[in-house]
């Protein structure tokens, strides 16, 4: 909202449907992202302060250099940047954090398990790995438990996973966590102004960051996992994509790894191996 107020009405740029179709088009093609014609306004708002940073005149000037070699390079991903939707929050989605606390964690720590490999496969800022890591240290503490962890973060924009890789939230973002844990697991900042918080080393230092397209025709990872969330990013895919997306990422999850998807999404009568076994918590066949 602040951006759009900075925007004098002799500054901004008109899409036109023509320019819309070519950008549509490609962040379709190239990200899997919809951009149906109802989100033109919304495209052309996004990518004002693009056109103003670069100086062009007019979105067709965009277009031109975004799909000429040095735009590939110097451009696309701060518009997939600005382009994506990165909305989450400290345990969104709950009940997938208490699946975790009270059946596959425990099951974990019965089999004598010693080590769990976790991917945030679109972590956005970084709220839903740290809450996962939150969840694993109070398993961990209240069980007297043993599980190492370590949680790979991807996402497709480079803004965001900086910000995730930083930890460093407004302190109203930390509303919904029990007192006790925001006590333990976060370091507020002296600035009465601007009070932010910032997440222990303790459980920055179980992250790894690395940008990853979904769309990619093969996922570069460094492991097989036990646990991948993908959560509320395939609402933005086609059935089709979805299906080829859920299938790449199980090609990196264990045998009898677990697969969380959000709320609004379903693996449900799509060609994957998968088994679901609560709403929206799949298990790898």
């Amino acid at each position: 909202m602040e951006e759009k107020s900075n925007i004098s009405v002799f500054d901004k740029k008109t899409l036109t449907d023509k320019d819309f179709k070519r950008l549509s088009d490609f962040i379709y093609s190239n990200y899997g992202i919809k951009m149906p014609y109802q989100k033109k306004v919304m495209l052309e708002g996004r990518l004002q302060k693009r056109l103003r940073h670069w100086g062009f005149k007019s979105f067709n000037e965009y277009c031109d250099f975004v799909f000429s070699e040095k735009g590939q390079e110097a451009e696309v991903i701060h518009m997939i940047d600005v382009v994506s939707t990165n909305k989450t929050d400290f345990f969104r989605e709950s009940a997938h954090f208490d699946y975790m606390t009270n059946e596959i964690l425990p099951l974990y720590k019965e089999k004598g398990v010693n080590q769990i490999d976790i991917w945030s496969s679109a972590c956005s800022s970084g709220e839903e790995p740290y809450t996962i890591a939150m969840v694993m240290n109070e398993f961990n503490d209240n069980n007297k438990a043993y599980l190492k962890y370590n949680i790979l973060c991807s996402d497709i924009s480079t803004d965001i996973l900086s910000k995730a890789k930083q930890g460093i939230y407004r302190l109203e973002r930390i509303e919904n966590i029990p007192l006790a844990m925001k006590r333990k697991y976060f370091l507020k900042s002296k600035d009465t102004q601007n009070p932010t918080v910032r997440v222990v080393p303790e459980l920055r230092k179980k992250m790894s960051f690395t940008r990853l397209n979904l769309m990619d025709p093969k996922y570069n990872v460094p492991t097989k996992y036990d646990i991948i969330f993908c959560r509320n990013v395939l609402i933005y895919f086609d059935w089709e994509t979805q299906e080829k997306v859920i299938n790449k990422l199980c090609e990196q999850l264990k045998p009898g790894g677990y697969f969380f998807l959000g709320h609004s999404e379903s693996a449900i009568n799509k060609n994957v191996p998968l088994k679901q076994i609560r709403p929206t918590v799949f298990v790898r066949t």
